[in-house]
């Protein structure tokens, strides 16, 4: 996995983040979600090597990334903060400016990315998520009993910790089969690994935290921007699950296209064959749909939005 890449971990001004790095090209960052780590990309990474410099990294708190000391407000977990690790990331890595795809969580340090730091985000992808604030503001029992860490892990501790520390591989394949993806997509090795990331308290903790921070500051600092008139100004790409909840949910308001142009100036996207895990399922189409995007110098033409 993730061939002709090298490993590095940095060390930054809060934490360390590990990522691996390969390609040739324009930089491009790779964002995971839960449960999985940067290990998500692997297919798709090598993929889009011949044509960009890609950095696929674990957030803090996942993975083989460090695990800074929270606080009552959870702040160190908020995407505010995770996006900063990625500016710095990037920074040491000779980049000032870049693009970035993140999927589920890392689809929000993704967008949180381009609103904090508009001059470094070229363009940005979000895969299978709309912004925060506008997720919880709709949640019903759908979100609920479907994507049930974004209430559980944003419980009080100890009790997620305990739950996710007493059966991670019931955590781990609990969300492949109920999140819509067929168990043997995942290899062994994957699955395994997915698993042992959560084997480690200290990472659940921090893992847990950043659910906490989801539910309390990411909302506020979300709906700050919108009540201030910030949008995302480089041209963004959403990409999600054609038998997942975004496919559904949101079509009476014109589904969660027409929610992230409530936030972003050039919207842009389409849903992909899959689950919620489709980056993994079908990641030569989700490196075309990427690779696309990223390539098209014309993204900030009206003209090119998909409506």
């Amino acid at each position: 996995m993730f061939a002709g890449f090298s490993a590095t971990s940095l060390q930054l001004d809060e934490t360390t983040i590990f990522a691996r790095v390969g390609g040739t090209g324009p930089p491009l960052l790779l964002l995971h979600g839960f449960p999985e780590t940067h290990l998500m990309w692997r297919d798709i990474a090598t993929a889009l090597a011949p044509r960009f410099t890609v950095i696929a990294a674990d957030l803090r708190g996942y993975g083989q990334s460090g695990c800074p000391i929270s606080s009552a407000d959870h702040s160190p977990y908020a995407k505010r903060a995770m996006a900063g690790d990625m500016v710095q990331v990037m920074k040491r890595l000779g980049f000032e400016q870049f693009m970035v795809a993140g999927h589920d969580r890392g689809g929000r340090v993704a967008y949180r990315l381009a609103l904090d730091h508009p001059g470094k985000i070229s363009k940005v992808a979000v895969l299978d998520v709309i912004p925060t604030a506008a997720a919880w503001d709709r949640a019903d029992a759908r979100l609920a009993l479907s994507f049930w860490p974004w209430s559980l892990l944003a419980q009080p501790e100890p009790l997620p910790e305990r739950l996710i520390g007493a059966a991670p591989d019931a955590i781990v394949d609990n969300a492949i089969v109920q999140w819509g993806s067929p168990a043997e997509m995942f290899s062994a090795e994957v699955r395994d690994a997915y698993v042992d990331a959560l084997r480690d308290a200290v990472h659940v903790h921090a893992i847990c935290e950043e659910y906490r921070a989801a539910a309390t500051i990411d909302r506020e600092l979300d709906a700050a921007d919108q009540a201030n008139g910030r949008s995302i100004e480089c041209p963004l790409m959403a990409l999600w699950s054609s038998e997942g909840g975004l496919e559904n949910w949101y079509v009476e308001e014109g589904g969660s296209l027409a929610i992230w142009r409530k936030w972003a100036d050039s919207v842009e996207g389409s849903p992909v064959q899959g689950g919620h895990f489709f980056p993994e399922e079908h990641p030569h189409q989700t490196a075309a749909a990427l690779s696309k995007f990223f390539e098209d110098n014309r993204g900030n033409d009206a003209s090119n939005r998909v409506l």
